[in-house]
């Protein structure tokens, strides 16, 4: 990283009812000190979720309506695009192709994977496939109805992976890049009432992470193609984010990778710590670096400054971002001065400006 590097953040936040209607943040990047600033606010409702193009020109975003895009100006403020329907209950998830052809969508409240063409500008054309999911999960609360929580496409644009929080399992589709349409390859069955939140593909492709909520662990598969073209996810590793014996109270929310791939970052809401795990790019496995309190209570997202020397918590219910400065070798991490406020902080992305 050149030290001349300049970034800025997105936040994404809830706006209902909470007196904003500014669901989306642009942060200056003080990578020095690890502090952000604010430079922009960006009307849109209830943006639970964000995401940027491969291509580093795109910004998108879930809102009541379906989906926004928006183009990322030079100084990193945001131009809107243009907005789209899912043809469903209000998203949860965004993820795009590698190739930024497609957008696909998880739906949280009806079970429901859409996928959307990508104009060459970055805006959203029309739905290209849409698939439900069914079935009845554990009998106990919530994990009773398919809960489509987050959708990855893998980094060889084979397969659409669909996590469903609900049903205890990930629903793998192969994805037809020509015609954008979907069809069921295999699925993967994680842990009676685990409930699959989040998942994250290594930088070339072949480790998939799993942040299991209710159980409050993280599984590291390994990926390959077997001799006839199939998917294959073995389970090799399970990291527990908790250290208490019995998780009930304590759930896990966030996932996201340092810049570099050589860090995971995940949170539990209830003991509302972060933890970094040290990434063994070579055999995918985990090793905890940092497990400790983010000042804050449910922290929704957690993410590392581009450095690795700083980190970033978005507290959910105390409506704050807190600061800390990390240090990996000694496993410490000291809050760095004082919290901001915000309303419901959902997620963050740090996005390096063109120089």
């Amino acid at each position: 990283m050149a030290a001349k590097d300049k970034y800025v953040a997105y936040v994404s936040s809830y706006t209902s009812g909470l007196g904003t209607k500014y669901g989306i943040r642009i942060y200056d990047v003080d990578l020095k000190n690890g502090r952000l600033t604010e430079k922009q606010k960006v009307e849109i409702t209830n943006s639970s979720y964000i995401g940027i193009s491969h291509s580093g020109k795109t910004l998108y975003s879930i809102t009541d309506d379906g989906v926004e895009s928006y183009k990322i100006l030079k100084d990193g403020s945001l131009e809107f695009l243009n907005e789209a329907s899912i043809n469903g209950m209000r998203g949860c998830y965004v993820n795009e192709t590698q190739d930024d052809r497609y957008l696909v969508t998880a739906g949280y409240h009806d079970g429901k994977v859409t996928i959307l063409n990508l104009n060459k500008d970055g805006s959203i054309g029309d739905i290209t496939d849409e698939r439900y999911h069914k079935g009845l999960g554990t009998a106990a609360g919530r994990n009773h109805v398919p809960h489509v929580q987050c959708v990855k496409v893998s980094k060889d644009n084979k397969y659409l992976l669909a996590a469903d929080l609900g049903m205890d399992r990930i629903n793998i589709y192969a994805l037809d890049m020509e015609t954008g349409k979907i069809k069921d390859a295999d699925v993967i069955h994680c842990d009676q009432e685990s409930s699959p939140r989040h998942m994250q593909f290594s930088k070339e492709g072949k480790f998939l992470y799993v942040c299991l909520e209710q159980k409050c662990a993280i599984d590291v598969y390994e990926y390959h193609e077997d001799d006839n073209g199939m998917p294959e996810f073995n389970k090799i590793q399970e990291v527990s984010n908790s250290d208490e014996s019995d998780s009930i109270g304590v759930a896990c929310s966030a996932l996201s990778f340092s810049e570099d791939y050589n860090y995971l970052v995940s949170s539990t809401a209830g003991e509302n710590n972060a933890i970094v795990y040290k990434v063994d790019k070579q055999t995918g496995l985990l090793t905890k670096k940092i497990q400790l309190p983010v000042a804050g209570e449910y922290p929704k997202d957690v993410a590392l400054f581009p450095d690795n020397k700083h980190l970033v918590s978005l507290n959910h219910e105390s409506d704050s971002l807190t600061f800390f400065t990390v240090d990996m070798d000694a496993g410490t991490m000291v809050m760095n001065g004082p919290e901001l406020p915000i309303s419901r902080p959902n997620c963050i992305v740090f996005h390096k400006l063109e120089g």
